[in-house]
């Protein structure tokens, strides 16, 4: 699944140790989730959604076959 998360991320400034920490998840998930290696939960896209005030759909996208 394609993410915007490294954008996200790199606009706060924060590290993927800093994003997971805010969303109480390990570093290597936020790593995963950026590769588009692990698609979240959808408690997980809902406190990713949240975090950053904006749609999971603006955030993730799925991809095309």
């Amino acid at each position: 699944m394609k993410n915007a998360l490294p954008q996200l991320r790199a606009e706060h400034g924060w590290s993927q140790g800093d994003l997971a920490e805010r969303l109480g998840v390990s570093r290597q998930t936020v790593n995963a989730l950026e590769r588009g290696k692990y698609d979240p939960s959808l408690p997980l896209a809902f406190r990713i959604a949240r975090l950053f005030g904006q749609s999971i759909e603006r955030i993730f996208a799925a991809e095309e076959d």
